[in-house]
């Protein structure tokens, strides 16, 4: 090609609005993409072998989801599809302590990928162990090196995970039975040492009092991260923060000084330079209207000048949607008296059905329901001021039925189908279905609401699938977290919950709530969602820049003002679990996704090399790969 001839590039991307990222106003503009790389944005550029118009649509970086369980899926599906579709092409994974760093572990009769997961992330059993079989590798070295090999969709970044971390050191029993010697703090001091030199982007631990293993004997024993002292996570935060990398965190939600105590660690002030700490989550809960409020508080004290803290919670920028298949949910972990039925196995009705016919647990389970509802007590005051300790409202009328074998109740809430019962009951009227009638005549006489839930349950185990928002209901102050300086949008949680949360459009959401304010705003969720996460993780990511990886998605506006949320929510069969999933795909949102230059979803359709050729890489710490980078610069000098 002559010096006059026009440049020739892999695919042009014509006449979109484009929004690079950085909050500034989007500008109508060309996109030429060459060898994987953004090679020029301008105007009337040359010709490309694809030719793309994007006229009246949204050009901007790929997104990330900065909270997800994907080291799952990548292994099963490494195209990673409910990413894709919905513009995501980074993902953040080994959250909340765990993770797929040391391998499958399977030492002394233990199974940890499975005991970890199962409970914790609600994915089955039978998937994480086929998750598990497939694993090869036994350090952290090696699983990094096995993305070299796989199809990859997105982007994915790992961390080095605590509960595993604490598992590979002391074995999964005493990892959750006593406290860890000076010889163990040490190795784990060293895995981890060696992890941030490898390029891991940070470390994860977590606290939320309800995380339970699944495997017997260990079912009423939290995962080991839960076991780690103060002082051991003192000491190994003290090496990320070192590093300069990431310390993801739940909090002991249960014990406020705890709470403080741990996040503390992101001073700059008291520890010499400041620990990038972001946490799980600013949500505004239903029951406990205080939890927003005091996260807001802490969020503020630990960035201020007296405590120079680098923290982030996260937040989910839609309602926090929750299904649950009988009491198999996550909110379901945090009650004792519904704990205790999550410890059977998913299969095992008959084990659940022993529990709720005991009359012992049957008081346990009425006293639980009735706590603060009933009589004069701090409880009732606490319940009545909306400062209630756990997230499930136990109202009926919060709880809405999505699929029974009694057609006619799908779509109601339990406290209508209550109504409907005790009419019938009164008046012998007919019920609206034989499988209707059948139903109530199974009933006790006049049930009130504990025994009408506990019925439920008997009958129908799992085959009672019902959903209740328990956080988030007021979308403006959901607006207000997502764009909160001091927050940073995407707990979605992705890869996790497969038949109980649908978090995966929650980028999408976030700009649906910009559009209605104008493009200046959608530029500031653009950064919100790119850029910023992306330079707080320490990644390579998010960029709309001459140079950059070509990591585009293509957003019909137009589309997306159409799109209701709360309306495109779908169950449907994945064979790679071997099992249904809960999805939420907007239909013509996203128009185009690239990952390198590759287009991995056009138009509603996967492309032939989504998830067969590779396209996304695994990403290591930013810095990590400005070392590699500037080795190999001297390895080339003359001597």
């Amino acid at each position: 090609m002559d010096g006059l001839s026009k440049p020739v590039y892999d695919t042009v991307i014509r006449n979109a609005l484009v929004f690079d990222g950085t909050g500034s106003a989007p500008c109508r503009q060309d996109v030429g993409i060459r060898d994987g790389c953004i090679a020029e944005i301008g105007r009337q550029l040359g010709a490309g072998n694809e030719e793309v118009d994007a006229a009246g649509q949204w050009l901007i970086p790929g997104m990330l989801d900065i909270h997800t369980h994907f080291d799952l899926e990548v292994e099963l599906a490494p195209g990673l599809p409910e990413a894709v579709r919905h513009g995501t092409t980074t993902a953040i994974m080994s959250n909340c302590s765990l993770g797929l760093a040391y391998g499958n572990q399977r030492r002394d009769g233990a199974d940890p990928i499975v005991d970890c997961f199962a409970r914790v992330e609600n994915v089955p059993k039978h998937t994480l162990a086929k998750v598990a079989e497939a694993v090869t590798w036994r350090d952290s070295a090696a699983y990094l090196k096995h993305f070299d090999d796989m199809p990859l969709g997105p982007n994915v970044a790992a961390m080095i995970p605590h509960s595993m971390l604490r598992i590979e050191v002391m074995g999964l029993r005493d990892s959750i039975s006593r406290d860890p010697t000076e010889d163990e703090l040490q190795r784990m001091e060293a895995l981890l040492e060696k992890g941030m030199e490898e390029g891991y982007i940070g470390f994860s631990t977590d606290g939320l009092p309800f995380h339970y293993l699944a495997n017997q004997p260990n079912v009423r024993k939290q995962i080991p991260t839960q076991f780690a002292p103060y002082a051991e996570l003192k000491r190994l935060t003290a090496i990320v923060r070192r590093w300069g990398r990431l310390w993801q965190a739940t909090p002991p939600k249960d014990n406020t000084l705890a709470v403080f105590r741990n996040f503390l660690l992101t001073s700059g002030r008291l520890f010499g330079c400041p620990l990038k700490v972001t946490a799980v989550a600013a949500i505004d809960l239903a029951t406990n209207r205080s939890i927003v409020r005091l996260g807001l508080l802490l969020s503020r004290l630990l960035n201020s000048r007296l405590l120079k803290g680098q923290f982030r919670l996260q937040a989910l920028p839609a309602r926090f949607k929750i299904w649950s298949d009988g009491v198999v949910t996550p909110i379901a972990e945090e009650i004792p008296e519904l704990r205790r039925l999550n410890e059977c196995d998913l299969e095992d009705r008959v084990g659940r059905r022993r529990i709720l016919d005991d009359a012992d647990y049957v008081r346990a389970f009425r006293r639980m329901w009735y706590h603060g509802r009933r009589g004069w007590s701090l409880a009732r005051l606490k319940h009545w001021l909306r400062l209630d300790d756990n997230v499930l409202s136990r109202d009926l009328s919060d709880m809405t039925i999505d699929e029974c074998p009694v057609p006619e109740w799908q779509g109601e809430t339990m406290q209508q189908v209550r109504d409907a019962l005790l009419r019938w009951q009164a008046s012998s009227s007919d019920a609206r279905s034989a499988a209707e009638e059948e139903a109530f005549r199974s009933f006790p006489a006049q049930p009130d609401a504990a025994d009408f839930f506990l019925h439920l349950l008997r009958r129908f185990d799992t085959d009672l699938r019902w959903w209740t928002v328990s956080a988030n209901r007021d979308l403006a102050v959901v607006e207000q977290l997502a764009f909160h300086p001091r927050l940073l949008p995407g707990f979605n949680d992705s890869g996790a919950h497969l038949t109980n949360m649908a978090f995966y459009d929650g980028n999408l959401r976030m700009l649906k709530m910009a559009q209605k304010k104008g493009l200046a705003r959608v530029a500031h969720a653009v950064h919100r969602l790119t850029r910023e996460p992306a330079e707080f993780f320490g990644i390579d990511a998010g960029c709309l820049d001459v140079g950059a990886r070509a990591d585009l998605v293509l957003i019909d506006p137009h589309a997306l003002s159409r799109w209701e949320p709360e309306a495109t929510y779908e169950y449907i069969w994945r064979d790679a679990f071997e099992h249904r999933q809960l999805v939420n795909r907007p239909d013509g949102v996203v128009r185009r996704v690239y990952i390198h230059g590759h287009c991995a979803f056009a138009d509603g359709q996967y492309t032939a090399k989504h998830g067969t050729q590779r396209m996304g890489r695994l990403l290591r710490s930013h810095d990590h790969e400005s070392r590699l980078r500037h080795a190999d610069a001297l390895s080339v000098l003359p001597v």
